[in-house]
């Protein structure tokens, strides 16, 4: 059905890369969001005064605050959508973030009331009246919950939304909280054991966790998470498969919103090519990676020697001690300069982030020993450096 809906109103559905459809996907889903929970709201709330149960009232405004979170998920998507301006010359995406941070709070909020209102009746029980249609209500808005956190979810992922993804979470939060109202009405109306008050402490429990969960994933992007290796992929690919560049290096991507990246990277270059040559090259790249990418990327070109026999001869050594002392060693910016009485050798040593501060210490005066050891008058400059990478990251654990 969800599908009918987004073949029905999201105009050029298939190309989620656009702003304006992304956009068009949160309205409908959040729109689709307010509706079904205030109709959830009224049904349990109808259902928990006949039934006289504190569960499957509080489980009915647990809905109404979804319906509150949904208005403030269509408020961060629409908001999202504005354009950079002086203020903000990266856009407004992360405001998306913020929102779904929004809801996490309010879901919490409200299982911490639910919690208070449980224990109550934990040291108050009231006697519980089982009525069969107010039953099927239940029953029916365990469905109806499953069927939006499915669909949101699945449209979440497709569009690449924390918002989606965090009301997903929620609405499956709400289908373990009704099934265990459903549980104890059930217990109660066949056994005569009143465990309603017990049942919408689990029900808080649940509420929580899941507004815990929501905090956790949205909290990510805003404190500033690793970027999507496969867009690192991309970017490393694209521009090394270029005539002229030998190499990459220090790919750094940021990221401002769902489909707003900028990232730079080091480029290495032959040191013996005129420069307005690789400056071409360099900016041929740029535009490519805005066109084919929708990624505002600079590059900055480092020279590197690849015929120099005496130079590819002390990088050799080098990545041969490397691979001694850990495999999960590299380097780059490796540059060599010779003199009568020397060889200075400058390069940038990357180091796993299971090494301590003391430990990388040790280990770049243990690489500048050894290579004095290797080769006389061998003089190391290095600059310590880890990976922003993930997927270098991933290969150096």
């Amino acid at each position: 059905m969800m599908e009918l809906l987004v073949h029905k109103f999201v105009r050029d559905y298939q190309n989620t890369g656009d702003q304006t459809v992304r956009t068009a996907y949160g309205v409908l889903t959040s729109t689709v969001g307010i509706l079904c929970n205030l109709f959830l709201f009224l049904l349990k709330l109808s259902a928990g005064l006949v039934m006289g149960s504190l569960a499957v009232i509080a489980d009915g405004f647990n809905n109404l605050s979804d319906a509150a979170s949904s208005i403030i998920s269509l408020i961060g998507v629409k908001m999202a959508q504005k354009p950079a301006d002086k203020e903000h010359p990266f856009g407004h995406g992360r405001l998306e973030y913020i929102a779904a941070m929004i809801v996490a709070f309010i879901v919490v909020e409200v299982g911490l009331t639910l919690f208070r209102s449980s224990v109550g009746k934990i040291r108050n029980p009231e006697e519980l009246k089982f009525s069969w249609i107010p039953f099927v209500f239940l029953v029916v808005s365990v469905f109806i919950k499953l069927w939006m956190g499915f669909y949101n979810r699945r449209l979440g992922k497709r569009i690449d939304s924390k918002v989606m993804l965090a009301v997903s979470a929620d609405s499956f939060g709400d289908v373990a909280a009704t099934s265990a109202t459903i549980a104890a009405i059930l217990i109660s109306a066949f056994s005569g054991i009143n465990i309603d008050g017990i049942a919408g402490l689990l029900v808080s429990l649940l509420v929580m966790w899941s507004g815990i969960g929501i905090i956790r994933e949205t909290a990510a992007p805003l404190i500033g998470e690793g970027n999507d290796p496969e867009l690192e992929r991309s970017i490393k690919e694209l521009v090394e498969q270029h005539d002229g560049i030998v190499g990459s290096h220090d790919l750094i991507v940021h990221n401002y919103g769902p489909g707003r990246s900028m990232a730079s990277i080091h480029a290495e270059v032959p040191r013996e090519v005129d420069i307005e040559e690789s400056h071409a090259v360099i900016d041929h790249i740029e535009r490519q990676a805005k066109s084919d990418l929708d990624v505002n990327l600079v590059i900055h070109m480092d020279p590197v020697e690849i015929h120099d026999e005496r130079v590819l001869a002390i990088r050799d050594k080098l990545g041969r001690i490397l691979t001694v002392l850990d495999e999960r060693l590299s380097f780059h910016d490796f540059r060599a300069m010779f003199s009568d009485e020397q060889v200075n050798i400058y390069f940038d040593l990357v180091v796993p982030y299971s090494y301590s501060d003391a430990e990388q210490l040790r280990l770049r005066d243990q690489v500048a020993g050894l290579m004095r050891e290797v080769g006389e008058g061998y003089v190391c400059f290095i600059e310590l450096d880890r990976s922003f990478c993930e997927e270098d990251e991933k290969n150096l654990k």
